[in-house]
């Protein structure tokens, strides 16, 4: 993104601090923010928004590094985390709420959110954030042996986990780069419903 994603602004709020908000409003008891040792900018925007922080002297071996050390700063009676990166900032905290309720229902070790569209009259679907993994699933998320981070223990409990179908294409927002940025903030998003294309008529 050429700047500190963690501290760009989105409606006049940080990608932090609407992140952090999802949770909150999602009605999770604690929300923890990882951020990258060094990086003063993300440090101070996580700050900011009043949730935990937690210091990763190591983010460049991957996502899951994070991931285990907020683990790490749970008590023992956490049931389950809901885990949402920065780069979708444009999720709320209905979501976070529906996934929750998901996990409790179904008695599921995971819930995830797919977003259900239409391209040219024809239905698909794609997995989105936040993801919710329950406790019995920390000992995997731990296991220094894991490979493919939190995306292998996902894929390996995809069978039994508890998938809240949506129409809502916020879940799948992933803004990595500055024409990502500009299209939201230009009211666009990504897998939204594509209607078929008029076939040109012939000549009479």
């Amino acid at each position: 993104m050429g700047t500190a994603k963690a501290a760009m602004q989105l409606d006049g709020r940080t990608f932090v601090q609407r992140v952090v908000d999802a949770l909150r409003d999602g009605g999770c008891v604690e929300v923890i923010v990882v951020v990258p040792q060094g990086e003063a900018t993300v440090t101070s925007a996580a700050r900011a928004t009043g949730a935990r922080v937690v210091v990763n002297p190591a983010p460049g071996e991957g996502p899951i590094t994070s991931m285990r050390l907020a683990i790490n700063q749970l008590e023992e009676d956490v049931d389950a985390i809901a885990w949402l990166p920065v780069d979708y900032p444009l999720v709320d905290g209905d979501i976070v709420r529906r996934l929750r309720t998901c996990v409790t229902t179904h008695s599921a070790t995971l819930a995830l959110p797919v977003h259900e569209y239409f391209v040219d009259g024809v239905r698909r679907e794609k997995r989105g954030h936040p993801a919710v993994f329950t406790r019995a699933l920390f000992s995997e998320l731990a296991d220094p042996g894991l490979d493919g981070g939190a995306r292998s223990v996902v894929h390996r409990h995809l069978g039994d986990a508890a998938l809240a179908r949506v129409r809502d294409p916020r879940v799948v927002t992933d803004i990595d780069t500055p024409s990502d940025y500009d299209a939201v903030r230009s009211g666009q998003t990504p897998f939204s419903d594509q209607p078929p294309e008029l076939a040109p008529r012939g000549r009479a």
